[in-house]
């Protein structure tokens, strides 16, 4: 390990790094295990310069005081020390319920528009975050255009698809209304980035927060499979959600992620964007 590594560990903690663990996960830079001296352990994520380590620290930052992430004790842009979360089960029913418990009363901190102070990441792609007062303003032109374009400046979205999301772009207020006030949400929620304990939530990781519609929070739950009936059913007796977000908002939402992948690996990402905009008439 670089010898600043260490350095830097001893100095934030006091003690002196004695073994690095890989640790699965990560999109952006290397993730470790690392043993201290004398006791105890915490989990450093290495990059480069460039790998905006510090935005994730600042995200997690933002979302410490209303879900259970890992405490942030150093970032800087190619390092991020933080507090090492036991991760010994997979999702249950009981664990569901618990992350619907969690995500509603997230879902619950508003803000004063859409957006963040600041852009942010996801899965390492730059995400743009200014201050708009409509949602679908925002999903239209921060979310689904942006990561649009760049995918096709990638080479990785053909230009007659770009074509047809600029023409649903157009008219997503046949399926979307405005939310009455945006809500704080952690961005990426998929099973990778959902730690347990038992039949608990042990802390959420990898955010790529702002404050918008917790629809496309819940939709992107369910496109990897990460969440189900257990969590749904909890949720929604702690926050409605509101008739046609399954039949129809969901798929619609999740055309963001699938464009998050689309510009990361391409391939078959880019017939399900196909798929899902013949679905809505495209």
């Amino acid at each position: 390990m670089d010898p600043r590594i260490t350095e830097t560990i001893t100095r934030v903690t006091g003690r002196k790094p004695i073994e690095f663990r890989p640790l699965s996960g990560g999109c952006i830079g290397d993730v470790y295990r690392v043993t201290l001296e004398g006791s105890g352990s915490l989990v450093a994520k290495v990059g480069d310069g460039s790998s905006g380590l510090d935005i994730e620290g600042y995200m997690l930052e933002i979302l410490g005081p209303h879900l259970p992430v890992p405490d942030v004790l150093h970032a800087e842009p190619g390092l991020l020390l933080m507090s090492y979360l036991l991760n010994d089960g997979g999702l249950t029913a009981d664990s569901q319920a618990h992350a619907a418990e969690l995500l509603a009363s997230l879902h619950d901190v508003p803000g004063k528009a859409f957006g963040l102070d600041q852009d942010t990441l996801i899965g390492g792609l730059h995400q743009p975050n200014p201050w708009t007062e409509r949602w679908i303003d925002f999903f239209r032109d921060q979310r689904l255009l942006f990561m649009a374009r760049d995918a096709q400046q990638a080479g990785r979205l053909p230009g007659r698809l770009m074509d047809r999301i600029e023409k649903m772009a157009a008219r997503l207020d046949r399926w979307i209304s405005e939310p009455t006030q945006s809500s704080l949400l952690h961005g990426d929620m998929w099973t990778g980035n959902v730690l347990c304990r038992g039949r608990r939530i042990a802390g959420f990781v990898d955010p790529a927060c702002y404050y918008g519609d917790p629809e496309i929070e819940l939709a992107f739950s369910t496109l990897f499979g990460t969440f189900g009936k257990a969590f749904f059913q909890r949720y929604e007796k702690l926050r409605p959600i509101a008739p046609g977000f399954f039949e129809e908002r969901r798929d619609l939402y999740n055309l963001y992620p699938l464009l998050v992948h689309v510009r990361l690996f391409g391939g078959s990402y880019v017939g399900s964007v196909d798929r899902t905009l013949s679905r809505f008439g495209f």
